[in-house]
């Protein structure tokens, strides 16, 4: 019997050691999965639009540096992005496939970014046993250098002055001005990241390069330009109102409304009811753009990359903005001033007006997709259907910005300033971004 079992075990090994490894192909596919089970989670665990953008941002990079070793027509962030230092080269002695790595380095970053761990971990598992069953050792080599580049990129990200803003205070009401935040219905909730301005940029030179214009001076003098941004938002609401279903304006409201904190208020019950962040959202029409041009993994991995930074950095700057101008919302002025009973179309989010977060990020990641994939890029947004929203159309990204931006208004959450100030804001910033990164080897040469 032990003889027996003996040639058994020893007729296993030989099999598994004379099994053929296949070749193992990461696609974009495996890419798009992997940041939508990302989005998953943060809509899951309501991370703030800012913070949603610094997860986006990060594994992308890791990503891209690992692509960029592997493929001429990109180059490395090492010198364009703060900070940054080269990751480490795998061993030349250990194939690797330099796609799996990129994704395992994607997935391992973004794990540490949330606080849901174990559903990032069940996709990544379903994925490693597979690979494992493929080809342990191109595995076991890509994982080893994923990890690599994963501690090099963790011990980057932890000097961005995220942990030092959690213990930060929070941000202090003004009720002696008229003219500052105050806290919105129905949650009434603190102002979200008033310190983000503090974050390392990724790509722009400070928090405050891009400073817009300040808003118009807080005056309910009926000749004032500040009333009147306020009675354009009154009216307007009121108008798209009375259509009912069929406005259009609502329609545009409510597909961009992307808010992680709305809140329902049922008796005496309060729930938040989960969406994506306007970050999250063009990460969305990152994915069909790809989708649409049949990019493969790397340049998949660049689009994601560039656009991801372009938000967040965009981010940064609004965020710089909005609590130096600290500006009331239309909901608290028109309660105050004009109609008591007036109710916005969108829940307004919990933090000051001025600027637009979603037309910044919005101006800022067209900016960068139209540099990615040219202007005039028509595509249908499919974004929302998730949460019961129909698709749009769009004849380019900016149209989308635009649309995005002008949404804000028609919410009754921004004033006319906010918006188009805010969508230039994004632009010009987006500007800066994809003329000072070197990322394309076509882009590379020509500048030589």
């Amino acid at each position: 019997m032990k003889l027996y079992l003996r040639l058994l075990v020893l007729f296993a090994v030989v099999i598994s050691c004379n099994k053929k490894e296949e070749p193992i192909v990461i696609t974009s596919q495996d890419l798009h999965n992997s940041i939508h089970k990302v989005t998953e989670v943060m809509i899951h665990d309501i991370f703030s639009p800012p913070v949603a953008s610094r997860i986006f941002a990060y594994p992308n990079i890791a990503a891209y540096e690992i692509v960029a070793l592997n493929n001429k027509d990109y180059r490395s962030l090492v010198g364009q992005v703060t900070d940054l230092t080269p990751i480490p080269e795998p061993s030349k002695d250990k194939p690797i496939n330099y796609q799996m790595a990129a994704l395992i380095a994607h997935m391992e970053i973004s794990k540490r970014l949330i606080f849901s761990e174990d559903k990032i971990e069940m996709h990544r598992d379903s994925l490693y046993a597979d690979w494992q069953n493929k080809n342990m050792t191109i595995f076991s080599n890509s994982q080893e250098y994923g990890l690599a580049v994963v501690k090099h990129i963790v011990d980057w990200l932890d000097k961005d002055n995220y942990k030092q803003t959690r213990t930060m205070p929070k941000f202090t009401i003004n009720t002696d001005d008229n003219s500052r935040w105050q806290p919105t219905p129905p949650a009434y909730m603190d102002g979200i990241e008033p310190h983000w301005s503090k974050i390392r940029p990724f790509v722009i030179d400070s928090a405050n390069q891009f400073v817009p214009a300040p808003p118009p001076a807080f005056s309910m003098d009926k000749s004032s330009d500040f009333y009147r941004e306020v009675k354009e938002v009154y009216d307007i609401s009121m108008e798209i109102t009375a259509k009912g279903d069929t406005s259009e304006e609502i329609a545009i409201a409510k597909f961009w409304d992307c808010n992680p904190y709305v809140s329902v208020t049922r008796g005496h019950l309060m729930f938040a009811t989960k969406k994506i962040t306007p970050g999250a959202h063009w990460i969305g029409i990152t994915k069909i753009a790809c989708e649409k041009t049949n990019s493969d993994f790397d340049k998949t991995v660049y689009a994601y990359t560039k656009t991801s930074m372009a938000i967040a950095d965009g981010f940064i700057s609004c965020w710089d903005e909005k609590y130096r101008s600290n500006l009331i919302r239309p909901e608290t002025v028109i309660n105050q001033y004009i109609d008591e009973n007036w109710a916005p179309v969108l829940q307004t989010p919990p933090f000051p007006e001025y600027t637009s977060g979603h037309s910044v990020v919005s101006g800022a990641a067209a900016t960068a997709l139209t540099n990615i994939f040219g202007d005039n890029f028509a595509f249908d947004d499919d974004t929302e259907i998730p949460y019961g929203l129909p698709v749009r159309s769009f004849t380019s990204f900016n149209q989308a910005a635009d649309e995005a931006a002008i949404s804000r208004m028609y919410g009754g959450i921004h004033y006319r300033a906010a918006v188009e100030v805010g969508v230039e804001q994004g632009r010009k910033l987006g500007k800066f971004i994809v003329d000072k990164l070197q990322m394309n080897g076509d882009k590379v040469l020509a500048s030589k």
